[in-house]
Formats: structure tokens, C-alpha cells, sequence
């Protein structure tokens, strides 16, 4: 018996190589692939670093230091604001179709902005009567008129202006800015958060959220009242050096543990959340500590003004006026990234920027809330010189439509429904060319059609000024190097770039 007669038939070179691929050899080039794979995320992210705030040396050249982003939650009117439309005043009540919702075409009816505009300072910008503080600073501000958004829906509109997605668990803005610059003060976080009494945004934390990122990334909740942190005072009436003693006996532990599973982030953020929850006690209450300011500063600010009894929702200045003041100080101490809401609670009320059941009457709540506090924020970063360093942002989720509401409203006029396809954010500060207005709606004032701009473009030019490249600003995460602009091609508004 030959004993070469049970053997199987020769293989040929492509059945080998194909062997190999789809056997054993496949399970080391995996392991290869997953040890190059774990080497790239380690090197984005902040696992080398003693904490993952420690401040980092941005890529761009840039003098902006922090970033104060004023979000008017619900969709403030842009034509009623700052994008004067002279035809939609002419055209008033006449009949177009109007595009609601996409692809979704009804008749409505034109309706004029109540509001008187006119060009202020140097620059000639246009700004409407309903924010005459703030018109004074016009020469301050670079107006984009012609951004553009991809949802109707205020969740995933709120989700996309915060994270560049209409889906949930992605990080925010401020996510990747302290990601790739880290925070002046380790003893403030490097992100803080202030609502509206009124309540939270639609989608709530999740804007604010570190998403795929450690949770040292996320945003921190802070009120103006004391205590400005939930939660972080010791109630069983331990002494701060007990807490001292306790916690270097926790960090040491883990930093044990952490010898022996090196990369591991999210350990390192938990030691890093230890230290800081341990240095807010001290910090937080002086940071929010307004009597040390002049009388003179909390009068500019508003903050002694009475709250309004002409209707149950207003707030008048003081609330937000606070809550400026508060992020001035936070620039002050290095804190990197402060957003600041206007409106709160359920969408669809005039609790919030969401005018559909009357925009003179959402108009007159909002606007007095806030023109007087930012434009004293604008001139109190200036006289004391923060102003070169910070950047202020201020817009929503999407603009308002320039015909009358009815869809929502049980056929009652005289509110402005949802617009993503055409709406006004401002710049203002450090790396901003000032004074400037970029890109145009339509006559009527629903669509961007001169030099329209995306979210994702305004998050570029944010990133920009900040020193970060867009593109080169990534973390790892499911197989994907991800980017806040996400993988549609995106480009910083260099127009207003100074």
C-alpha cells in the first residue's frame, strides 16, 4: 500500500494563501491589527497624560483661551432680529407655498416682522429694536446669516447644533474642545453648563454629553445659587482633611491598579474626578461669589432688576444677567468652555425661543431677558481685557419661518414656525473679524442662497479659532477615527476669520 494514497491532492499557491487567510494565519494578523488598532486610540486620547484636562498646546495659532457659547433654545427669529428682509415688509399677508417641513410644501401667508431695524455703528449692521443693547455693539460681531441644519425636530436639531449629529451619543462641542486643549484650572471643571430655571433643553444632557469619550470630557451642570454643584458637599459631616486622607487612600489604590492596565482612560478619569469634586468644595462657591463685584458691574448686568409681572413665564435680566456674569468669571479662572441656555422646559411654549403661538409675544419675553446682559458681558470682557481671548458664540437650533404659524397652533396666526434652511448665528472676540456680515437668505428670509454654510462648518470655524484643525482633531472609537464635523467634507467660514 502506497502511503502516499490517502494523502489529500496537491494545493495550489491560491488555495493556500487563501488557507491562510481564513485560518491561523488570520488570527495573528487580527492580533497584529488589534495591537496597531489599540496603539492609534491610545495615542488620541488622553491616557498618557496625568489628567486628562491637563492643558494642551493647541495646533493652530490662536490667542483664544475659552469659549462662551449663548444658546437661545427653541429657535430665535432671525427675521425679526437681524436679517432685515425689505420684501417680506412689502409682501406682508400674500400667500406663497411654503416648504414646512422637508419635502412637504403648504399654502401660508407672509408675515412682516413688527420690529423696526436699523444699521448700527461703523459697520452698518442691521439689527431690529428688540435687542438695543445689544445694537450697540454691532461693530463687535461677525453676523452669519446663512446657516443650515437638517432637522425640523428640535431634539436632533439641538443634538446636531451641540454635536454635529441628530443622533444621540456622540460628544459635544465642548467635548472636543477640552479633549484637544484641555482646561487652564484643574480645580473648575473644563466645562460648565447653565440652564434655565424654566428647565432643560428637549434631549437634555445628552447635549452636553462626553458621549464615546471619558466622562472627565462631559459637561458640569452648574447653578447660580448655591450650592452650585448637587451632591458634592459631604453630608455626614466629615472633616476636609478626613476627605483629604480618603481620597489619596482611593487614588492610590487605583493608581496601582493602573500600573498593571496601562490606557486604561477611564480609571484615570475617575482619579481626576476625585481631585476635582474634592477642589470644587473650595473653588466652586468663590468662583460664584458676585459680592465681589462693583455695584457697578451687577447694575450693568441687570441683575437689580425686578422680575416682570406682566406675564408668568418672563423672567426679566436678572436670571440670565447672573448667569453671564458667572461665565465671565469662569473665563477669569481659566475654565475653558462655558454655554450658557436662554429658554427652558418642553418645546412648543413660550418658555422658550419657540414662537409658535406668537412671536411679538416670545419676542417681548426673551429679548429683554438677554440683550442686556450680553451686551455687558461684550463690554466687560473688553475693558478688562478677556475679550482678545474668549470667543462668544450666540444662536439656536434652527431660525424661524417668515410666513404666519398655523400647523402648529390649531389654525391661530401670528407665530413663525421651524427653519433649518436659512438661520443667524454671531461671533464675536478673540480671532474674529468684527463687524462683518457673511452669506444671505432669500428675499424673504427662509433660505441661505449666498455662501450657505453648514452646522458642521460653523463647528469647523469654532475648532479653528479655538487652535484646533477640524480634521486632525479625532478619537477613536468603533473601528472609526471620528471628528465632531463628522466624514461630510467641512470647512472653517474663513470670512470671518480675522
Amino acid at each position: 500500500m502506497n502511503p502516499f494514497d490517502h494523502m489529500p491532492p496537491a494545493r495550489s499557491r491560491r488555495h493556500f494563501v487563501l488557507d491562510l487567510g481564513a485560518g491561523f494565519g488570520s488570527l495573528a494578523l487580527s492580533s497584529l491589527m488589534s495591537e496597531q488598532l489599540f496603539a492609534d486610540e491610545s495615542r488620541d486620547t488622553p491616557a498618557a497624560n496625568a489628567s486628562p484636562l491637563a492643558p494642551k498646546i493647541p495646533t493652530l495659532p490662536s490667542k483664544v483661551k475659552s469659549c462662551i457659547f449663548l444658546f437661545m433654545f427653541g429657535g430665535p427669529s432671525q427675521v425679526d432680529l437681524f436679517d432685515y428682509k425689505p420684501e417680506l415688509q412689502r409682501n406682508d399677508g400674500k400667500t406663497i407655498d411654503n416648504e414646512f417641513r422637508r419635502g412637504t410644501k403648504t399654502k401660508a401667508v407672509l408675515q412682516a416682522s413688527q420690529r423696526t431695524f436699523a444699521r448700527h455703528g461703523e459697520s452698518g449692521l442691521w439689527c431690529s429694536d428688540a435687542l438695543p443693547n445689544l445694537a450697540k455693539h454691532m461693530d463687535k460681531l461677525a453676523v452669519v446669516k446663512s446657516l443650515q441644519s437638517d432637522s425640523f425636530a428640535h431634539g436632533s436639531a439641538l443634538l446636531q447644533s451641540n454635536s454635529g449629529r441628530i443622533l444621540q451619543g456622540s460628544p459635544s462641542i465642548g467635548s472636543w474642545v477640552t479633549y484637544g486643549l484641555g482646561t487652564i484650572n484643574q480645580n473648575l471643571p473644563g466645562y460648565v453648563v447653565m440652564l434655565d430655571p424654566r428647565g432643560g433643553p428637549t434631549s437634555g444632557s445628552l447635549n452636553w454629553s462626553s458621549g464615546y469619550m471619558p466622562a472627565a470630557y462631559q459637561g458640569t451642570v452648574f447653578r447660580t445659587s448655591d450650592p452650585a454643584i448637587l451632591n458634592l458637599r459631604s453630608m455626614d459631616g466629615t472633616t476636609r482633611q478626613q476627605q483629604r486622607e480618603e481620597i489619596d487612600l482611593i487614588n492610590q489604590l487605583n493608581g496601582q491598579h493602573l500600573l498593571t492596565h496601562p490606557g486604561y482612560s477611564q480609571l484615570e478619569a475617575r482619579i481626576a474626578s476625585y481631585e476635582l469634586a474634592y477642589n470644587l468644595q473650595a473653588e466652586a462657591p468663590e468662583a460664584l461669589d458676585l459680592s465681589q463685584e462693583s455695584a457697578e458691574t451687577i447694575e450693568m448686568y441687570g441683575l437689580n432688576q425686578p422680575k416682570p409681572d406682566w406675564h408668568s413665564l418672563a423672567l426679566g435680566p436678572s436670571t440670565f444677567g447672573r448667569q453671564c456674569l458667572v461665565a465671565r468669571r469662569m473665563v477669569e479662572r481659566g475654565v475653558r468652555f462655558i454655554q450658557v441656555y436662554s429658554g427652558g422646559g418642553n418645546a412648543g411654549g413660550q418658555n422658550s425661543w419657540d414662537g409658535h403661538h406668537g412671536i411679538e409675544e416670545n419676542l417681548r419675553l426673551h429679548c429683554p431677558e438677554v440683550a442686556q446682559p450680553i451686551a455687558a458681558l461684550l463690554t466687560d470682557l473688553e475693558r478688562r481685557g478677556l475679550l482678545d481671548s474668549t470667543l462668544v458664540i450666540w444662536g439656536g437650533e434652527f431660525g424661524r419661518m417668515p410666513v404666519s404659524e398655523t400647523f402648529n397652533t390649531g389654525g391661530k396666526p401670528g407665530g413663525r414656525d421651524h427653519n433649518p434652511k436659512g438661520f443667524t448665528y454671531w461671533l464675536a472676540g478673540g480671532g474674529v473679524k468684527a463687524g462683518i456680515s457673511v452669506g444671505e437668505t432669500d428675499e424673504l428670509g427662509e433660505a441661505a442662497v449666498v455662501d450657505p454654510f453648514h452646522l458642521r462648518d460653523l463647528h469647523a470655524t469654532i475648532l479653528h479659532l479655538m487652535g484646533l484643525d477640524h480634521n486632525q482633531l479625532t478619537y477613536f472609537h468603533g473601528g472609526l477615527n471620528n471628528k465632531l464635523t463628522g466624514v461630510i467634507e467641512a470647512h472653517p467660514i474663513k470670512q470671518v476669520i480675522a
